[in-house]
């Protein structure tokens, strides 16, 4: 009886010391929490890339600063900047609209677009006059845009002609060949120099 007496003290003792060293062992520590960068830094970091000609990393830099900061307008600013210099106006254009959610106001956002919207719009006006396909409703439609720019602008042409080249005093030919000769040379040079020319 005192053996098996004592055995249910050793197995309560054994419990009991089990128990108290899971008191004393400490929980595990949680995992480091990652610091968020400040905006600044993350601008800074993409400028420096930008500045020494690391334009793609810029803008994945500005995209990452976007993310982290989504109701910050200027990483989306410096992106439609960047992409607006390298000729990629269509980004450029998304990019600024990114701004304008943001910052409705924004005025070199809407510059940004509307420069961006004009340069698109003289290519394709460019390519459609080369192929001689700027007709029906297209042509009326560009000439009503054409129209509403000169107004916006108070000009009386959209793309004012280039200067005129200084020829040689070359003898022209003479008669309706040469007439006609003339007037084929300077209608290339204004469809080539001007492409908002055909919808005066």
């Amino acid at each position: 009886m005192t053996t098996v007496f004592s055995i249910a003290r050793l197995a309560g003792a054994t419990l009991c010391v089990a128990a108290l060293s899971a008191c004393t062992t400490a929980p595990p520590a949680p995992p480091p929490v990652a610091v968020k960068p400040s905006l600044q830094s993350m601008l800074s970091q993409a400028s420096a890339a930008s500045g020494s000609g690391q334009k793609e990393q810029a803008v994945t830099l500005w995209k990452k600063a976007a993310e982290a900061y989504p109701a910050d307008k200027s990483p989306w600013l410096s992106i439609a900047q960047t992409r607006y210099e390298a000729g990629q106006y269509g980004d450029a254009i998304v990019n600024a609209q990114e701004v304008l959610v943001r910052d409705p106001n924004d005025t070199l956002a809407n510059s940004i677009i509307a420069i961006s919207g004009l340069r698109l719009s003289t290519r394709s006006l460019a390519d459609l006059s080369r192929q001689n396909n700027l007709s029906g409703s297209i042509r009326t439609e560009s000439q009503d845009l054409a129209k509403l720019l000169r107004e916006s602008l108070g000009e009386t042409v959209l793309v004012p002609p280039a200067p005129a080249p200084v020829q040689q005093a070359a003898t022209p030919p003479r008669g309706k060949a040469g007439k006609k000769a003339q007037a084929k040379a300077k209608q290339e040079d204004d469809s080539s120099a001007n492409p908002f020319g055909a919808l005066k």
